[in-house]
């Protein structure tokens, strides 16, 4: 049924077979094997895609329920043993709506659960993942994912953030190239160097040492700094944010230790995928 939701969802093979940690052909196997239990063709499969059948409309619905229920026994028995804790970290803005209805979502269907939550600063992208500090992380890629499954949550645009009085501010969209005469925030040395590339443009950048995103606006505000944020968060009225027309999305993601089974991250990863979806 997982196997299932999962091909339903991304309507694509490849896709939900990267999603699930395994090989396609598996997979294929395991849908053709459901199909022939069910009596029915649940899915049509064309050059172009997936797409479901009426069938595998009706099953999709019903596997979720089936799912959802599963994961619902599962922590009630790690509840019962004692597993009753989760340790979220979270990187820079707990304020974005995705979190928020993340919070609530989680909240309903688990009420006996306690939540910790572990703010990190921007040195940090994995949020003490790495060091067994958190169970889960609400992250932004790319960073390095080592011994790490990630799934996707939302992409953002992202802007340059420049003062207000910034000849450029005006403007309503830039190139990278034309900020390579600029000043740049920096992130402090031994700070994972995918995250900082990303986040320099893709290329060396000399400017001030930072380390929360407060301390980026400033850098920006005191100094004249240049530096990149995503599209669609409030600034102060002495900055603005200018599209990058060339500069790669910034995905949200939820990361976790590869190979952690514990139902309560399984059932925080679907609650997540269904929050930031909308």
């Amino acid at each position: 049924m997982r196997y299932f939701v999962a091909v339903a969802e991304e309507l694509h093979f490849g896709r939900a077979a990267t999603r699930l940690h395994m090989s396609q052909p598996p997979l294929s196997r395991a849908i053709k094997q459901l199909e022939a239990d069910v009596g029915a063709l649940l899915l049509a499969r064309s050059p172009a895609g997936v797409t479901l059948t009426a069938v595998g409309t009706v099953l999709l619905e019903e596997a979720r329920a089936l799912l959802d229920h599963a994961d619902r026994v599962r922590v009630r028995v790690s509840e019962a043993a004692g597993v009753a804790t989760l340790t979220v970290g979270i990187l820079g803005d707990g304020t974005d709506p995705g979190v928020t209805r993340l919070a609530a979502a989680y909240g309903r269907h688990h009420p006996g659960i306690d939540i910790r939550v572990r703010d990190t600063d921007l040195t940090d992208p994995a949020c003490g993942l790495s060091a067994g500090l958190v169970d889960i992380a609400l992250t932004r890629a790319p960073f390095d994912v080592t011994g790490l499954t990630v799934r996707a949550l939302r992409t953002d645009p992202v802007g340059v953030v420049l003062r207000a009085d910034d000849p450029l501010a005006d403007r309503d969209g830039l190139l990278l190239a034309e900020l390579n005469d600029r000043r740049w925030f920096q992130f402090p040395r031994g700070t994972d160097p995918v995250w900082q590339s990303y986040w320099n443009g893709g290329r060396p950048r000399e400017g001030p040492v930072v380390r929360t995103v407060q301390e980026c606006l400033q850098a920006v505000l005191w100094n004249g700094t240049v530096g990149l944020a995503p599209l669609g968060h409030g600034l102060p009225a002495e900055l603005a944010v200018v599209p990058l027309t060339d500069m790669p999305p910034s995905r949200v993601v939820a990361v976790w230790k590869e190979g952690d089974t514990n139902p309560l991250i399984r059932s925080f990863v679907e609650i997540a995928t269904s929050a930031y979806h909308r």
